[in-house]
Order: structure tokens, then sequence, then C-alpha cells
């Protein structure tokens, strides 16, 4: 389907958005961005992402691993909108999206600068930190070793500071605990705020 076309049926669909009751409208509405459903780097605040990104396609295009998705109709207000799954493939932080990105919906900042999330650890089926195997996937992934993620008696601890939320150590993560979660997940920063706030 032609971006045009594409855009055509987005443009109908979301101007029935309004006449859904309750609960069907009210999830069309909802943010994509969850557990491990993250915006590419250098993402605006999800408040005003679906506005601001005029769905070209063109992160999704440039990104050398196919880690960026559009997401399709279901996704309501949201669709055509850059997501990344990290579980499935994460983002290794090579920056072309930002640079392309037109309208600013991506901003332009530096690897390090990356804050798309915050990778958390359950202590509970994490192997190491359970003692059932000598596992240190996530940090021997992490471009960020010893930064990010450091090795506390071979046990894996993340440092807010410098975790950048790309995902590798989730999607490395040898351990699934359930179909979309693994003992490693990132969460972002929009529900994170969403919660403390």
């Amino acid at each position: 389907m032609e971006r045009r076309s594409f855009l055509k049926i987005l443009a109908a669909g979301l101007t029935c958005l309004p006449l859904l009751p309750g609960p069907a409208g009210a999830k069309l509405l909802q943010s994509p961005v969850t557990t491990n459903r993250l915006r590419p780097p250098g993402a605006v605040p999800e408040e005003i992402f679906p506005a601001k990104c005029i769905r070209c396609g063109r992160c999704v295009e440039v990104c050398p691993y196919r880690s960026i998705t559009m997401l399709d109709i279901r996704a309501g207000i949201h669709a055509g909108t850059p997501l990344i799954e990290a579980e499935n493939i994460p983002c290794y932080l090579c920056m072309k999206c930002v640079d392309v990105c037109p309208t600013g919906s991506l901003r332009r900042i530096q690897q390090e600068e990356t804050r798309m999330g915050l990778a958390v650890i359950n202590r509970f089926h994490c192997a190491a930190w359970i003692g059932t195997i000598l596992c240190r996937t996530c940090y021997d992934k992490c471009p960020y070793a010893d930064k990010a993620i450091r090795l506390d008696q071979l046990r894996p601890v993340i440092d807010e500071s410098a975790c950048t939320g790309c995902g590798i150590c989730t999607n490395a993560c040898p351990v699934t605990v359930a179909e979309d979660r693994k003992a490693i997940n990132i969460e972002p920063l929009y529900a994170r705020a969403k919660v403390t706030g």
C-alpha cells in the first residue's frame, strides 16, 4: 500500500474515534509504550509524540537492524508511528533514525545520552540472582558494561544514570518468564513517570 493511501485510511479511521463508546475509544487512545515497547532514541515525550510524528516511515527505512516497526491501524491515534519491541529486536544505538527524522519527533542526541527506558531486573527470576547458574549474559551484551550494568558479587545490577534502555540485555536474556517478559525488562521512562508522578 502506498504511503499516501495509508495516511488517507488512517485519517478516515481517526475521525471516528470520538464516536466510539467508553473502553473501545479509550483503548485506541492508549499509548503503545509499555514494558519492552519503546519509542526510538531521542523521542519527544509520549504525550506529544503522536501529534508531532508525521508517520513518514524514514526511521523504519533507515534502521539497519529492522528494530523499528510502524504500528498498524489497531494502534488508534498511534497508527503509523514507530515502535521498538525490545525482546524481539532491540535498539543497537546506531542513531541513524534521529538523523533522518524531519520533524524533530526523534531529537538529535548523542548515543550515550539516549534514555529510551530503564532496564529492571526481576531478582526472583534472574538465574544469577537465584543462584541456579552463573549467568552474566546481560552484562556481557550491554554496550555500556560496567556503566549501565555492573556485577556485584557476580550478580547484575543496573545503574539508572547510565542505562540507555536500548533493550539489548532483554533480547539476550536466556530466562523467559512470560511470552513478552524476560528476567530483565525495559520499563519506558514514560510509564515510569506516570507511576511516580
